[in-house]
C-alpha cells in the first residue's frame, strides 16, 4: 500500500469514526438518562453512565402497560399499511409520469409540483376528512393525508428515467402485457433499492406522526404510540406544575425529565431496529444516479 493511500485511509476512517461517535453519543446519553433518578438529573445533569440507577421513569411509563401495548399495535398497523400503500401509489404515479407516451405527463407533473408550493391548509383538510369522508376516529385518517408524497414521487420518477430503459417497457407491450401488469411484474422488482430507501423515510413519518391523531382521534383505544406518549408527558408536566404550586409534594418525586428520555427510548427503539434490514437497499438507493455510465 502506498504511503499517500495509507494516510488517506487513516484520515478517512478517523473522520468516519468521529462522525459516528457524534451521532451515537447523544442517543447513549438519552438511554443513560432514562435509567437515572430524577433528583440526580436535576442536581448534576446528564451523563453517559447513570450516576444513580433508577427504573422509576419506566415504572411510571408502564403503570398501564395495556395502553402502551395497544398504542404499539396501532402504530405498527398504521406504519405497515401506510408504508406499503404509500409506496405502491407513489411508485405507480411516478411510473405514469415516467412513460413518454403519456401526452399530458408534463402538465400532470406541474400539477403535482404546484401542490408542494400551495395547499388548502389544515382547516379545509380537516373539513374534508371529517365532514365529507367521515373519518373521525378512523385509522384511515392517519394514513390518507400522507398517502402520496410528491417529493418521493419525483425521486422515483428520476430513478426510473435513469435506470429503466424504455425498450424494456416497449418489448413487454409487444408481448401483449398491459400497463398495470408491466408495472407490477417488471417495474416494481427493478425499483427495489429505491423503494427500500424511500420506504424507510415514509415509515419514519408514519411512526413519528402524532399530529394527525390529535386532529382526528378522540377514542383512546385508537391513539398511536407517539400521541399517547405526548398525552402522558403532558399529564406529568401538569402534575409537576400542580405539585410545585404548594401542595407539599416534592417535585423530584415526579420523574419528568427522566420520563421524557424513557419515552424517547420506547418510541425510537423499534424503528431503529428496523434499519439494519433495509440498510443494504438503502445505501444502494441513495447512490442511484451518483455515477453515470
Amino acid at each position: 500500500m502506498q504511503k499517500d493511500t495509507l494516510w488517506f485511509n487513516i484520515l478517512g476512517y478517523s473522520f468516519i469514526a468521529t462522525a459516528a461517535l457524534i451521532c451515537v453519543i447523544p442517543f447513549l446519553i438519552v438511554i443513560s438518562g432514562s435509567f437515572t433518578s430524577e433528583e440526580m438529573i436535576i442536581r448534576q445533569g446528564y451523563s453517559l453512565i447513570p450516576r444513580d440507577f433508577s427504573l422509576e421513569a419506566y415504572r411510571v411509563l408502564f403503570l398501564a402497560p395495556e395502553k402502551i401495548i395497544r398504542a404499539y399495535g396501532v402504530t405498527i398497523f398504521v406504519t405497515l399499511l401506510g408504508t406499503v400503500a404509500s409506496l405502491f401509489f407513489t411508485a405507480m404515479t411516478a411510473y405514469v409520469l415516467y412513460r413518454k407516451d403519456f401526452h399530458y405527463r408534463n402538465a400532470a407533473a406541474f400539477f403535482f409540483y404546484f401542490t408542494t408550493l400551495f395547499n388548502g391548509g389544515m382547516i379545509p383538510t380537516y373539513i374534508v376528512m371529517v365532514r365529507y369522508l367521515h373519518l373521525k376516529d378512523n385509522l384511515l385518517a392517519l394514513i390518507l393525508p400522507s398517502l402520496i408524497s410528491v417529493f418521493f414521487m419525483l425521486i422515483l420518477r428520476s430513478f426510473m428515467t435513469g435506470s429503466i430503459p424504455d425498450s424494456l417497457v416497449e418489448s413487454a407491450k409487444i408481448d401483449g402485457s398491459g400497463d398495470f401488469h408491466i408495472f407490477v411484474t417488471i417495474i416494481l422488482p427493478l425499483m427495489t433499492p429505491a423503494l427500500a430507501s424511500v420506504g424507510l423515510f415514509i415509515a419514519l413519518h408514519y411512526w413519528n406522526d402524532w399530529f394527525s391523531a390529535m386532529l382526528y382521534m378522540q377514542k383512546d383505544t385508537l391513539f398511536p404510540l407517539q400521541y399517547l406518549l405526548y398525552k402522558m408527558i403532558s399529564s406529568v408536566q401538569f402534575a409537576s406544575a400542580v405539585t410545585a404550586g404548594g401542595s407539599g409534594i416534592p417535585t423530584t418525586d415526579m420523574p419528568q425529565q427522566s420520563m421524557k428520555l424513557a419515552m424517547t427510548v420506547v418510541a425510537t427503539g423499534p424503528i431503529i431496529l428496523a434499519y439494519p434490514f433495509v440498510q443494504r437497499f438503502f445505501i444502494a438507493g441513495i447512490t442511484i444516479g451518483a455515477v453515470k455510465g
